[in-house]
């Protein structure tokens, strides 16, 4: 048994975290699980989710039928379950809402920061590594509030702002190299400049604090199918900040959004809270599977899901180090923890081939063009052990 093995077997007997496995489905039914290094893009079942939705499904709707709206607690919903995401991004109550996809609320905070900002705030500032679609859709909102898209790198952003930048939208986390950006420093640089800090969480939120309260930021959104184990498709969210609640001008005033959605008025009067975030009606099925999901979270601290992620993130690099040969692979990820997620970004020519070998023996991340091998770190779910495995699988699949 090797020395790392060995390592590996100790850091597990003292992890305060290893009791959360149980409460995820991880056997494939094959007798090994392997080790699944995804779930920075989807995240694995929790054990609760098939039962409660299975109850969605044949009470409340099968029964209950439309005395679910209020009997099974359906249309407050929203807010209910965004109260429960609040604490994990360091958020106050009543200032999340759950619902829409992550582009659709990208579109409304961008509209609305643009009205908020004011004449001569005619430019919207966006992260130019941004997951692509966070881009498409500020191109959009500029093309629609007649403003102009400066892409820039985050650490290029402070120099880029002027009295014409109307918002900032920064990812939190690079999704491909891993990257953690200092959220603290650019958002009170962009407040400096009289502009609105709007985030992107999807690559954070659930793996590392956040704290947007405590810094500040105005705006933010994020989705739910990674870290937070929501559900392929499970509805995104939206944070705004207390104070700027009334000022929110929603581009997508559905009805949902009323301030009496059941008054059937011609004219819009938006609610007077968070509630005017919402549109449409909302995807029953996926946002309750998505509020069984996050009782995985139930006595866990973000600080110790965060502790547990660099633990990780740490020894599978000394394991890829000690197991693969010298240059084979480039690690693109930060190795200072004030500047990594929670994955490992490693580069090789020949990627995506490894990655296929990699899947077929167990060890599933995931593949980015052109030439990036991507490892996601869940700490609930995941142990020393099988970071030990997957840097081993990892030697092999490289030959």
């Amino acid at each position: 048994m090797s020395e790392l093995t060995l390592k590996a077997q100790e850091l597990d007997a003292r992890d305060e975290l290893a009791g959360k496995r149980a409460e995820f489905l991880l056997d494939d039914g094959s007798g090994d699980p392997g080790v699944y290094l995804d779930g920075n893009s989807l995240g694995a079942l929790p054990a609760a989710v098939p039962d409660a939705v299975a109850d969605v499904v044949r009470r409340q709707w099968g029964e209950l039928r439309i005395r679910s709206w209020e009997e099974s607690g359906w249309w407050t919903a929203p807010e209910r379950i965004g109260d429960r995401i609040a604490p994990l991004i360091g958020a106050g109550p009543g200032q999340v809402v759950v619902g829409d996809s992550t582009s659709v609320n990208v579109f409304k905070v961008l509209v609305v920061a643009r009205r908020m900002a004011g004449a001569g705030r005619d430019e919207i500032v966006v992260d130019a590594t941004t997951f692509p679609t966070d881009g498409y859709i500020a191109e959009s909102a500029a093309r629609m509030t007649g403003c102009t898209v400066r892409p820039v790198r985050p650490s290029e952003v402070t120099g880029a702002l002027s009295s014409r930048t109307a918002a900032v939208l920064l990812n939190h986390v690079d999704y491909r190299s891993g990257r953690l950006h200092d959220l603290p420093a650019l958002t009170a640089a962009i407040h400096e400049a009289g502009a609105l800090a709007v985030w992107d969480l999807c690559h954070s939120a659930g793996a590392l604090p956040v704290g947007l309260d405590e810094h500040g930021v105005d705006l933010a959104v994020g989705c739910t199918y990674k870290y937070l184990n929501g559900g392929p498709g499970s509805p995104a969210y939206l944070y705004v900040r207390r104070d700027l609640q009334g000022d929110f001008d929603s581009p997508l005033p559905g009805w949902n959004s009323h301030a009496e959605p059941f008054g059937m008025s011609p004219s819009y009067v938006p609610a007077p809270d968070l509630v005017r975030g919402r549109v449409g009606t909302p995807d029953i099925l996926s946002m309750l599977a998505l509020e069984a999901a996050l009782g995985v979270w139930e006595g866990v601290s973000i600080e110790a899901v965060r502790a547990k992620s660099l633990a990780l993130t740490d020894f599978f690099l000394a394991c890829v180090e000690e197991y693969v040969p010298a240059g084979r692979v480039e690690c693109v990820t930060p190795r200072a923890h004030a500047e990594r997620g929670s994955q490992i970004a490693l580069r090789c020519d020949d990627a995506g081939d490894v990655m296929k070998r990699l899947i077929v023996r167990g060890i599933v991340g995931d593949f980015r063009y052109p030439d990036v091998l991507r490892f996601g770190f869940t700490p609930l779910y995941l142990g020393f052990a099988d970071v030990e495995r997957a840097a081993r699988e990892l030697r092999l699949a490289l030959k």
